[in-house]
């Protein structure tokens, strides 16, 4: 099981006089991530690493720290918590005390981890992309029902006749909403898998 957090969180502890503060937030694209980044980071501190996940794309930075010793280890944080689709930045005010590669390494890896057990998570559902027309006497109906099928609209175009409508749900829906759509439209549209 794969999860991500249902909203930013936060959290803070000091280590060897230095203090950590931890912020991580959900994310659906590198530049939601970078833009988290860009928002949270502060001038002040020594360093602002970071590490983000989104599916098998990831990124991660040492802000300066010796290299391997923050971002690498908040994102083992990441994928050690099950998490996708977060990013987590670390601010580190230095206290005076030299930490190690291996302190270092322990702080930020740890206070990536803790923040994110803290966070409220939700599982992340794989879903598939699939397309349908239905008319315009049938869209508001369709479209009432399909959270019952864990449905999400990815797009909507307009034409004449209706609308040409892309949807995400789990697999395991498929066949209900498939029937559904059947039945609104008296089996003149039915749901195409998209490729991507």
């Amino acid at each position: 099981m794969t999860f991500t957090l249902a909203a930013p969180c936060e959290y803070q502890e000091t280590i060897c006089k230095s203090r950590f503060l931890t912020k991580a937030a959900p994310v659906a694209s590198p530049e939601e991530a970078q833009a988290f980044i860009q928002a949270v980071s502060d001038n002040t501190a020594t360093h602002n690493c970071w590490a983000w996940k989104i599916g098998n794309r990831y990124r991660f930075s040492d802000d300066g720290e010796p290299g391997g010793t923050a971002g690498r280890p908040m994102l083992v944080a990441i994928e050690g918590q099950d998490c996708d689709r977060v990013v987590v930045v670390v601010t580190r005010w230095f206290g005076g005390i030299q930490l190690g590669t291996g302190g270092l390494a322990r702080a930020y890896g740890g206070s990536a981890a803790k923040c994110l057990q803290a966070g409220e998570r939700i599982e992340l559902v794989p879903r598939a992309l699939y397309s349908c027309h239905c008319r315009f006497s049938e869209l508001a109906l369709l479209k009432a029902r399909l959270e019952e099928y864990e449905a999400v609209i990815e797009s909507e175009t307009f034409d004449a006749e209706g609308a040409e409508l892309q949807l995400a749900l789990p697999e395991s829906q498929q066949p209900g909403l498939q029937q559904l759509l059947a039945d609104i439209s008296r089996g003149r549209s039915r749901l195409s898998a998209v490729d991507e």
